[in-house]
């Protein structure tokens, strides 16, 4: 059985950090992208981040590029989501997904083509 688990969300204060993982089971990340998506109260979800499968190349949303960055380690099966400078509009349930139509990120993030998302894990940011 396919799992992703997120954790390390929690209450930051504006200009925090936090890191998210997505441990993934039952699932080898190698020859997929790997993305992480966020989804606010009463707002469509929206890609954040992506990391390639191989060279490890990278897509980030325009507003948090600069504070936030993605790594994968597939011996671990893990994701990771390092986010500094947080903002209030960072307040999200955010989830990861596995690519599973693409190995390579691209110009954009489209959610159809991910797939096995995790249940999320929360992010406030606030004072």
């Amino acid at each position: 059985q396919v799992q992703f688990v997120e954790s390390g969300g929690g209450l930051v204060q504006p200009g925090g950090s936090l890191r998210l993982s997505c441990l993934a089971s039952g699932f080898s990340l190698d020859y997929y992208a790997m993305g992480w998506f966020r989804q606010a109260p009463g707002k469509e979800r929206e890609g954040v981040s992506c990391i390639s499968h191989g060279d490890g190349t990278t897509f980030y949303l325009d507003s948090v590029k600069g504070r936030f960055t993605v790594s994968r380690d597939n011996a671990k099966m893990t994701v990771y989501l390092q986010m500094d400078n947080l903002k209030p509009e960072d307040t999200a349930v955010y989830y990861c997904a596995a690519n599973t139509m693409r190995s390579r990120c691209g110009s954009r993030m489209v959610g159809h083509e991910y797939n096995y998302w995790g249940q999320g894990t929360q992010v406030t940011v606030s004072s």
